[in-house]
């Protein structure tokens, strides 16, 4: 069966990676979460998209004290997300302000997910093979998905994943076809795919027999990929 990965928590009426969008993610009964986190001033892990809080400025400028309320610690959504996969992607961008090209959010990232006892129950995943190869330097046991960029060759990107070892693929949903998801299954990765939100490309996934698709459209995705789905 196919798992609905909520992009960014519960989005309909909810602000997206808020506490409130993964409780309600978890009340609409989806199998995990995808959030985003990116490392504080004072090296906290924030989840939060994008590099800057418009009206506060770059993240990595700001502290713990700084952030508004709606913007969470790791921590705090791991506490309401029990019982769902979470896929922690991470941020570090060279283009962002406050990259860290020590990648030290990596290892910060692998140490609180095991404080909380969740390494058996997350994905890190990233744009950055850096990153990438950074998790797996700090904790060997984590589950490690490469995203995959709209525009790419996606022959290159799974040997390349192929290569390093990794568990799954993030591919975006206009390169998924039979012959990715046979030669991803052939070579033992599993595919996550984002962001999957049209009903066709639902269908098409499930299909497909994709092990993931990340939405912004959960119900839809719970209808067409859960248990009772046609």
């Amino acid at each position: 069966m196919t798992a609905v990965f909520a992009h960014r928590g519960y989005t309909e009426g909810c602000t997206e990676n808020t506490v409130e969008a993964f409780a309600e993610a978890k009340r609409h009964g989806a199998d995990g979460v995808e959030l985003d986190v990116r490392l504080t001033r004072d090296g906290a892990l924030a989840v939060h998209h994008d590099a800057a809080i418009a009206g506060l400025g770059p993240l990595s400028t700001l502290a713990v004290p700084d952030l508004p309320p709606h913007v969470p610690l790791l921590s705090d959504v791991l506490a309401v997300c029990e019982g769902m996969t979470v896929n922690v992607e991470i941020k570090n961008d060279p283009r962002d302000p406050g990259h860290d090209p020590s990648e030290s959010v990596a290892s910060l990232v692998a140490a609180a997910i095991d404080e909380v006892g969740w390494t058996e129950r997350v994905i890190v995943s990233s744009f950055q093979l850096s990153t990438l190869h950074a998790v797996r330097t700090a904790d060997p046991r984590l589950a490690v998905g490469a995203l995959w960029p709209v525009v790419g060759e996606p022959s290159a990107y799974l040997a390349e994943a192929i290569a390093s070892g990794w568990q799954a693929v993030h591919p975006f949903v206009t390169m998924v076809d039979a012959d990715l998801v046979g030669r991803a299954h052939a070579a033992g990765l599993a595919l996550n795919v984002w962001t999957v939100n049209a009903r066709a490309d639902l269908e098409s996934c499930v299909a497909l027999g994709v092990e993931a698709v990340i939405t912004d459209r959960v119900d839809d995705a719970l209808e067409i990929c859960g248990p009772g789905a046609p």
